[in-house]
């Protein structure tokens, strides 16, 4: 039979030259070996899942960061003594304010010496009434005065006593004035740089609360402030890695792959806030974490300075590559693990308990 059918398959000269061109045959091959590489790299290639936020570099100590100088009390602006750029130590003199009366410490010095010579005054005149309620009390007793002048006596006492309570308070309010007009004179809080004087001359009224420069001190303690997407906030704890890339500084990320990328630095989450911003991501603070893979520290000023943009990735757990593609195309949260799974009792918190998720 087979000889049968071979000999029929000989009369077709044609058919049997023909042959597959041999393009197709590289194709197909390359087909086959491209998806058992794909098979292979996402079953058995490991993949770092990370959650990405942007943010800015700033001061962990508020103190440490940019100030406003405000105008304590209102007047005019006298003279500055600073200019924009210009370092200042703490203590030293930014502006000075004066108020739109010429005369009125004067008047303040002319007002607290009466306060006090009314004092003094009252003081003087209640002791000499004590005297006489004590002489009047006697005579009282020895029946040589009558009651009512010595009920009379008492009341002045309690009089001077009022008059010298009003005195006392004018006089706080006469040095309350006084200590404003000390304070006109405007100093460093800390030292610092100059960023901004919103300059005036004698003709410029201030108001108390007005800016009139910005500080932002030096040698201060930074930290990344990052933003979250709430997905992925609940498995972010304190102590995880985080990758940063700062603003101007040449870097290639790798997310899947944080050992091959280049010109990143290290990190570590200190702390997530427990409410959303109104931008609804959550914020994370990252401070420089312990140096890896003998990566070195982050940058010093000037190469980056408080406010610089920086981008971040926070490093979790390694799974494979075709799982972190499955969970991309469903938009699972990272670390996506499902209730019946007994990796689920790492997370109680979103899987219920370790006894309900076995």
């Amino acid at each position: 039979m087979a000889t049968v059918e071979k000999a029929q398959f000989d009369q077709f000269t044609a058919l049997k030259k023909l042959r597959a061109p041999s393009i197709a045959w590289v194709i197909t091959t390359m087909l086959i070996i491209s998806i058992t590489l794909c098979i292979l790299v996402m079953v058995f290639v490991p993949w770092i899942q990370t959650s990405p936020g942007q943010g800015k570099v700033i001061a962990l100590d508020p103190r440490d960061r940019v100030t406003k100088i405000t105008a304590l009390v209102p007047g005019r602006i006298e003279e500055f003594f600073v200019t924009d750029g210009q370092r200042v130590k703490k203590g030293d003199p930014i502006a000075k304010i004066v108020d739109n009366d010429p005369m009125l410490l004067t008047r303040l010095q002319a007002e607290q010496a009466q306060a006090r010579a009314e004092i003094a005054a009252t003081q003087q005149a209640m002791s000499t009434a004590i005297l006489d309620v004590t002489r009047t009390r006697q005579l009282f007793n020895e029946g040589l005065a009558a009651r009512r002048e010595y009920e009379f006596a008492m009341i002045k006492v309690r009089d001077y006593e009022a008059k010298l309570a009003d005195a006392r308070a004018a006089l706080t309010r006469v040095e309350v004035n006084l200590n404003r007009q000390s304070v006109q004179l405007l100093r460093a809080p800390r030292d610092g740089l100059i960023m901004n004087v919103n300059a005036g001359d004698i003709a410029t009224l201030v108001k108390a609360g007005d800016t009139l420069a910005t500080i932002a001190p030096e040698e201060s303690e930074r930290v990344v402030e990052l933003y979250i997407d709430g997905r992925d906030v609940p498995l972010i704890k304190p102590g995880r890695r985080v990758r940063l890339e700062f603003e101007g500084w040449p870097a290639i990320q790798f997310s899947g792959w944080p050992s091959v990328a280049y010109g990143v630095f290290d990190g570590r989450v200190r702390s997530v806030d427990a409410s959303a911003s109104p931008s609804g991501l959550f914020r994370i603070i990252v401070e420089q974490g312990p140096r890896i893979d003998g990566r070195p520290g982050w940058p010093k000023e000037p190469f980056v300075r408080l406010g610089a943009k920086v981008s971040g990735w926070v490093l979790m757990d390694q799974v494979s590559v075709g799982f972190e593609l499955w969970r991309q195309l469903n938009d699972f949260p990272l670390q996506w693990t499902p209730p019946g799974d007994p990796k689920a009792a790492q997370y109680p918190d979103l899987y219920g308990n370790s006894t309900d998720a076995k």
